[in-house]
C-alpha cells in the first residue's frame, strides 16, 4: 500500500511539473530568429550564426525577422547577444557592402556634429582632404554605415563603423592613420 501511494505521488508531482512548464495546449507560438551565438556590430550574418526559436505572440518584438533566409546575408549594423531576437532595423541588405567581399571599417571623424547626423544603414562616401585643400580625395564611394559609436571625451572625434568593399576598406584604413578624414552624406 505504500509504494502504491508513493508511485501515485510521483506520477502527480511529474504531471504537476508538466502542466506548469507547458504551454496550455492550442496557444500560438510565432518563429523568431534569433542569434545563435554572440555576433558584433559590422559582422555579415550567416544562416549557422542563427536560430529559429518559437515565443509567445505578446512577446515578439515589432519588425521581428521570422524567416532564416531573410537575415542571411545581411550586415548587423549593432552587436547582438546569443539568444536575442533580429528585427529589421538591426539588418542592412544586401549590396555591395553586404557581400562576402565586403569589409567594415571603423573611421574617427572630427566632427562630431556630422557623426550626430548619421544612422546604421545610411550610405556615405569617405573623403581626405589630400596634399591640397582645393583637391579632396574620394576614399569609398556609396559606403553604409552600420554603428556610430558613443563619443568617448578622451579622444578627439567620434568613431563610426562603415562597411565598403574589401579593397576599398584598406586604403580608408590606411589613410585615416595618416589624415583626417569626413563622409559626405549621399540621398
Amino acid at each position: 500500500m505504500l509504494l502504491v501511494r508513493r508511485t501515485a505521488c510521483v506520477v502527480l508531482l511529474v504531471a504537476a511539473l508538466v502542466t506548469a512548464v507547458a504551454p496550455p495546449p492550442g496557444s500560438a507560438r510565432t518563429a523568431v530568429v534569433v542569434a545563435a551565438v554572440d555576433l558584433a556590430a559590422g559582422r555579415t550574418v550567416r544562416a549557422a550564426d542563427l536560430a529559429l526559436r518559437l515565443w509567445p505572440p505578446e512577446l515578439v518584438p515589432a519588425g521581428a525577422v521570422h524567416d532564416l533566409a531573410a537575415a542571411d546575408g545581411r550586415v548587423l549594423v549593432g552587436a547582438a547577444r546569443a539568444g536575442e531576437p533580429l528585427t529589421d532595423v538591426r539588418l542592412i541588405g544586401e549590396g555591395p557592402a553586404a557581400g562576402r567581399s565586403a569589409a567594415a571599417v571603423p573611421v574617427r571623424l572630427g566632427d562630431a556634429a556630422v557623426a550626430a547626423l548619421l544612422v546604421p544603414g545610411r550610405r556615405v562616401d569617405v573623403v581626405t582632404s589630400g596634399q591640397r585643400s582645393d583637391q579632396p580625395i574620394l576614399l569609398a564611394e556609396d559606403a553604409v554605415v552600420l554603428a556610430v559609436l558613443a563619443e568617448d571625451p578622451r579622444v578627439r572625434g567620434r568613431l563610426v563603423i562603415v562597411s565598403m568593399p574589401r579593397g576599398t576598406a584598406t586604403r580608408v584604413a590606411a589613410a585615416s592613420l595618416a589624415d583626417q578624414v569626413a563622409v559626405t552624406l549621399r540621398d
